[in-house]
């Protein structure tokens, strides 16, 4: 098999910050567009690092240029092939997520099916994305939402003091709207009780991580609460940290680059349902290919923040679409996924 990558510039329509990084006016984004040639078909697979767990572009490229050698010539060993990315490269989450994601496409090409159906699932059990709007000024929040009419269901970016304005200028614009809020660790143990009997005062399904990982044993407390449903986001990262979830939280949301890609998200999924968890899938700032490696999974969860490649102005794939919320997994080989201008 012959692996190759190159960087993508993405832009996105409107600067996205969330409460544990900096704030910034930035509206661009790179990525990695990872491909794997095999008998003259081609898997495409994408790598999204995040500096959160110790990831970055440069870091990505080097892990894959040490990758193509462990690949071997069997791309549906995957299972093999994963055992020998994780040895070798096993800190590049996001690089294992990327060649995961190609092996996948490129597979199911070789089988003439999409993913979804290699794996035995029904798409028209998957729910709803989210869409996310990111921390900004009230203002600028009440007109993102206003863009994002068609969303039955938005996420909302907390963790700042002025969390209340924020969901009072969504409110105001989507008053009848499924509401979910994301603190990204942007509350403390000290206060996170208070702010989330506030957030819920504006009718929210869920909180998304209300305090750092390093305070994993502060959540039981919170949860104890029973203000509103907690999920684990930087505090569920790969399969070993499902269980420690157990009595903290009351889901998980698995994102492919955190955990290295369809095969860990699946066992992650298995274990979160005997353990009693509800599920999300959630993403990166991402292409339809990092999406839609995600999106075959969404049969099997109860929830969808699949949304990374809705906020970009130039996503060079088509395939996947997100029109009122409904991502299509359609019939086309692999990941459904085609180039644009192609």
């Amino acid at each position: 098999m012959k692996l190759a990558w190159h960087r993508r510039k993405l832009h996105l329509k409107h600067p996205f910050n969330i409460a544990r990084v900096e704030r910034s006016a930035a509206v661009e984004k790179e990525v990695l567009l990872v491909k794997i040639e095999h008998e003259g078909r081609t898997g495409w697979g994408e790598a999204a690092p995040v500096s959160y767990y110790g990831q970055s572009l440069d870091s990505a490229e080097a892990a894959l240029g040490r990758c193509e050698p462990l690949l071997g010539k069997d791309p549906f060993r995957i299972e093999e092939i994963h055992a020998r990315l994780w040895r070798e490269i096993g800190d590049q989450s996001a690089t294992i997520c990327a060649i995961d994601g190609a092996l996948h496409d490129l597979i199911g090409k070789r089988l003439g099916i999409p993913v979804w159906k290699w794996l035995g699932l029904s798409p028209e059990k998957a729910p709803l994305t989210s869409f996310t709007i990111g921390i900004d000024e009230p203002d600028v929040i009440a007109r993102k939402t206003k863009e994002a009419a068609e969303y039955p269901i938005l996420k909302i970016k907390v963790g700042t003091p002025d969390d209340e304005r924020i969901l009072q200028a969504v409110r105001s614009v989507a008053p009848e709207k499924t509401l979910r809020v994301d603190a990204n660790c942007g509350w403390t143990p000290e206060n996170a009780l208070e702010r989330m009997r506030k957030v819920v005062e504006f009718r929210v399904e869920f909180i998304e991580q209300p305090i750092a990982p390093e305070h994993n044993e502060a959540m039981a407390a919170l949860r104890a609460a029973r203000v509103a449903p907690l999920f684990a986001d930087e505090s569920c990262v790969k399969e070993a940290d499902v269980t420690a979830c157990v009595g903290r939280f009351d889901g998980i949301v698995i994102k492919l680059s955190k955990c290295g890609g369809i095969r860990p998200a699946l066992r992650m999924i298995h274990v979160a349902r005997a353990l009693g968890l509800k599920i999300m899938l959630g993403c990166m700032v991402e292409t339809s290919v990092g999406i839609a490696a995600a999106a075959q999974l969404g049969p099997l969860v109860d929830y969808l923040d699949l949304d990374g490649h809705l906020l970009l102005a130039d996503d060079p794939f088509e395939g996947l679409g997100g029109r009122g919320g409904r991502l299509t997994l359609n019939d086309r080989p692999g990941l459904g996924l085609s180039e644009r201008g192609c």
